[in-house]
């Protein structure tokens, strides 16, 4: 059975991450891509869809008093990363001694000629002798191929199809019930490693991996990384964590972020909100942009910024509103029926039917995401003003119409307030491109535009009764999208609407100080957007109420709640994309880049204004 989502932690190579539960169990993997078909599936079915276990055999001893982690059967365990890296180290204390077990996926660029994804698993004794277990169940096709496995020369080989595996391990393994299995004992000072390779079966045998030297240079590559963050601020951790949470969700190859590392882990446990997140979202596109240039890491944000131009390059009306890592279009989604799902939540959904809906906010995301490059000063080409002037053209012309809106809504389309709000952006942002004389364009069309798109949000989308812009035209129920209308630029933070918005949000979408995205009421749910069930808090929602509270003067709430947001990390940093107040559970696919980026986007927004206050009060009188 699959942990708690906030019991994994993750272990990357920046082209693949791996799920490790605190209980030693590698529960998801998908090679040789994060979007590839999982070879170990734990995580949405049982253990025989492939795990790879690594644990004590033995009781506990005690439980820690105060420490993070927890007392199961296989002893009190408590984990985290070494230092900033991504190099995840679990400590088990049982009766006979103490043991650990470093886990990382070391760049491919230090696999070899071949760059093949290799997971290294280093067992250590800490003090005493451990008797430890470990199994091995290996399955491709997201748990539904049995490959065909072999010994040979020390090493243990599955294949089948266009996949197999490679496992060099110290110890012998028994195979039985298509499982391979053993134990044995280590002892204080003692280090075994055990390392998994990929291969492309048609490519032969890999070479055999050197753990210890990939452990150093894992490590290093981390901390040098780390050293260029150019933030120092009181947020530091959370803000690092966050980061390179982030660098692992990079495919490297490209520079394509893909929003979570799993698929169908729901929103709603039981339920069917269960979604595909291991594709690269635009609406990720000036948050990723903003949260990379602000703490130093110019390289990073070029490789997404010149992702997103190859992505959406080709007819405007063709832009979708994801892609694959490397830019594909075609992410059909199907039903792998085998699966039963993360605690009964089905159905198991692989790739992603909203790539075709119609998002019209996608326009204004991508335009303020490369005007927010060039205003950093990151080098453009000729083709980045005729694609955005191709886009702006387009726009002009459907920003009237309907769309799913930022949310993937699967019922009917609607005029969405955000989707008008990213309309105006994109043509404010055309307008200030123009005026500060860095490329031509009909600048006086465009202010235009933007002011009579401004009007029509102020007309239809605010319902003065309530107080509050809505959902969409017409309706009386809350989004928290527009929260973002201070931020954007759209108003003024101290404009009474927006005000009074932020303040109606807080008082009839928060729970636990965690903000909703939209109101479900039961009896209209399929008229909002056509499914069944209820969803947690979103996560990137709540920082943003914080940032609206900094916004509009209410700044000692601000920093409260973002303090208070920071409680709902896992004992290693992470998030997921939604927490359950109900059941107080982390829910959603996981980490959840769009969370990440709005951790880092409000701590930075915090410390800026808390600086400027600072500044404020040791200036000279005039």
């Amino acid at each position: 059975m699959a942990g708690r989502i906030e019991d994994y932690a993750i272990i990357g190579d920046m082209e693949s991450v791996a799920l490790v539960g605190i209980d030693g169990s590698i529960d998801w993997l998908c090679l040789p891509r994060f979007d590839s078909d999982a070879c170990f599936a734990a995580l949405l079915g049982t253990e025989r869809h492939g795990r790879w276990l690594i644990a004590p055999a033995a009781p506990p001893a005690r439980s820690r008093p105060g420490g993070q982690g927890g007392t199961g059967a296989r002893g009190t365990v408590s984990r985290r990363y070494q230092g900033d890296t991504l190099v995840l180290e679990t400590l088990w204390e049982t009766a006979g001694g103490a043991v650990r077990v470093i886990d990382f996926m070391p760049p491919r660029a230090d696999t070899g000629h071949d760059r093949r994804p290799v997971v290294v698993r280093i067992v250590e004794g800490v003090h005493g002798a451990v008797e430890m277990q470990t199994e091995l169940v290996m399955r491709f096709g997201y748990g539904d191929v049995v490959p065909w496995v072999r010994h040979g020369d020390g090493r243990l080989s599955a294949a089948a199809g266009p996949d197999s595996v490679w496992l060099d391990c110290p110890i012998r393994l028994i195979g039985r019930d298509m499982r391979h299995h053993a134990t044995f004992t280590v002892s204080a000072g003692e280090r075994l490693p055990f390392t998994l390779s990929y291969m492309p079966s048609h490519r032969g045998e890999p070479d055999r991996p050197d753990p210890m030297r990939m452990l150093d240079s894992t490590t290093e590559f981390w901390t040098g990384w780390v050293s260029r963050c150019t933030y120092h601020g009181q947020y530091r951790d959370a803000v690092v964590r966050s980061l390179i949470t982030l660098k692992a969700l990079t495919y490297e190859p490209t520079g394509g972020i893909v929003a979570a590392a799993t698929t169908s882990l729901p929103e709603d446990i039981g339920g069917e909100r269960n979604w595909d997140y291991r594709f690269c979202w635009l609406r990720d596109a000036t948050l990723a942009l903003e949260a990379l240039l602000r703490t130093g890491y110019k390289n990073e944000a070029l490789a997404w910024r010149h992702w997103l131009g190859r992505a959406v390059a080709g007819d405007p009306a063709d832009v979708q509103i994801m892609y694959g890592v490397a830019g594909e279009r075609r992410l059909a989604e199907w039903e792998a029926a085998w699966l039963p799902g993360y605690e009964a939540s089905a159905p198991v959904r692989i790739g992603n039917a909203a790539v075709d809906q119609r998002q019209l906010d996608v326009y204004g995301e991508v335009i303020d995401a490369l005007h927010l490059s060039m205003t950093a000063g990151l080098p453009a080409s000729r083709h980045t003003w005729t694609l955005q002037r191709q886009l702006l053209d387009f726009l002009e012309k459907h920003w009237s119409d309907p769309d799913n809106g930022l949310w993937e809504v699967r019922g009917p389309q609607r005029q969405f307030v955000h989707s008008k709000v990213m309309a105006w952006v994109a043509f404010d942002r055309a307008v200030d491109t123009v005026e500060n004389g860095h490329q031509p364009g009909p600048s006086e069309r465009w202010r235009d535009l933007c002011e009579r798109i401004q009007r029509e949000v102020c007309e239809h989308g605010y319902d003065r009764d309530r107080g509050a812009f809505v959902q969409y035209y017409g309706a009386t129920g809350l989004d928290a999208a527009v929260l973002l209308i201070p931020e954007l630029g759209f108003l003024p933070a101290d404009d009474p609407r927006v005000v009074s918005t932020v303040n109606v949000i807080k008082r009839e979408l928060v729970t636990d100080g965690l903000v909703r995205r939209y109101q479900l009421d039961e009896d209209a749910q399929s008229a909002v957007d056509g499914l069944h069930g209820s969803e947690g808090a979103f996560l990137a929602c709540s920082f943003w109420l914080a940032n609206a509270l900094q916004l509009t003067g209410q700044t000692g709430e601000a920093t409260e709640l973002f303090e208070h947001l920071l409680s709902f990390r896992t004992d290693v940093g992470l998030l997921s994309e939604e927490y359950d107040p109900q059941r107080g559970r982390l829910v959603g696919n996981t980490p959840q880049a769009f969370s990440h980026f709005a951790l880092i986007q409000t701590a930075l927004n915090l410390e800026d204004h808390a600086a400027h206050h600072r500044r404020s009060m040791h200036a000279p009188p005039r």
